[in-house]
């Protein structure tokens, strides 16, 4: 998937205001409008301003996309893919483009935009009510085994007297269900867009993700993670104590345990009304022969086991 420089296509500045842009949309527009161009590709290239147009006339998506690029260097058709988490903290309020518009622009607008596009909830018998807003957010992994209360900051863009894109920032004060899983959905009614003559507001809905953690890997419900063990336990066996996101539990690592061998926690992973598992993932850490013993130890096994590691490789 190619990055795309929308300030590179209309040929503006990133400074420019929302009028600027009107201004040169409309010039571009004449200037490739199929139907009259005689401009060679004129097609293709009025696809891309008008793709470049969606994103940067709407305040919500110019600041995301200036968000994304912020520091990190892309190049127009360089090779993209949105850096984890891109998102979020933004809030959509899901107008603009819709889901058919998303599908005539490029990869790298639909992996962008196209999944805001289609969480919008359609209103069209409440025409007076406050639009939904949605956002992703990001929690602890421990969050969802414990339950807890979070102040969130969101950010939504809207146009300054200028008409430049400025974020505005509010913060919410969340409750987290123990036993949330990433995917799920927080709403919260009242706290989107206001409503009109009197009508309620609309609803947020946030979406759950979890951050990186140094130790676990999430998948769905199930949660991995490394297990260091020693030779002689990997060998002997042994019963050992180790944390888990829940507390402490003692686990029975199995005589000639090997490095990748998974121990299984059932319903030991997120705690959802079925709970997933946790799987602990063996790691045989070999002691370091810094001292003169530890040296003259490894040279004794070496001597006296008849152990052929690469005896599979047929050598």
């Amino acid at each position: 998937m190619e990055f795309k420089d929308y300030y590179k296509i209309l040929g503006v500045s990133r400074d420019a205001t929302d009028e600027e842009i009107k201004k040169v949309f409309r010039r571009l527009a004449r200037k490739y409008h199929p139907d009259v161009s005689k401009e060679e590709n004129a097609e293709q290239k009025m696809q891309e301003v008008n793709e470049a147009y969606a994103v940067l006339s709407d305040p919500e998506k110019r600041a995301a996309y200036d968000q994304l690029g912020q520091g990190r260097g892309f190049q127009a058709g360089s090779d993209f893919q949105p850096p984890p988490g891109w998102d979020t903290g933004f809030e959509f309020s899901g107008r603009g483009a819709g889901g058919a518009q998303a599908a005539d622009f490029s990869d790298f607008f639909a992996e962008l935009f196209g999944k805001h596009m289609h969480s919008g909830t359609q209103q069209t018998h409440q025409r007076m009510r406050g639009e939904d807003h949605h956002a992703k957010i990001m929690l602890d992994l421990e969050d969802a085994y414990q339950g807890a209360r979070r102040s969130l900051t969101l950010r939504m863009p809207k146009l300054d007297n200028q008409g430049h894109t400025i974020l505005t920032e509010h913060t919410l004060n969340v409750r987290i269900p123990k036993g949330i899983h990433a995917g799920q959905i927080i709403r919260l009614a009242g706290q989107g867009g206001p409503g009109r003559a009197g009508e309620a507001a609309g609803d947020l809905f946030l979406e759950v993700h979890f951050k990186p953690h140094s130790r676990y890997r999430i998948e769905k419900k199930d949660v991995y993670a490394s297990l260091p063990i020693a030779p002689w336990e990997a060998t002997l066996g042994a019963t050992v104590q180790i944390p888990v996101p829940d507390g402490l539990v003692e686990v029975r690592i199995p005589e000639n345990s090997q490095s990748g061998q998974k121990l299984r926690l059932k319903g030991r992973g997120i705690p959802t009304a079925t709970p997933g598992d946790l799987f602990l993932v063996m790691e045989v850490v070999l002691p370091p022969a810094t001292t003169q013993k530890a040296r003259e130890f490894y040279q004794t096994m070496a001597q006296e086991l008849a152990f052929n590691p690469r005896q599979n490789l047929g050598v």
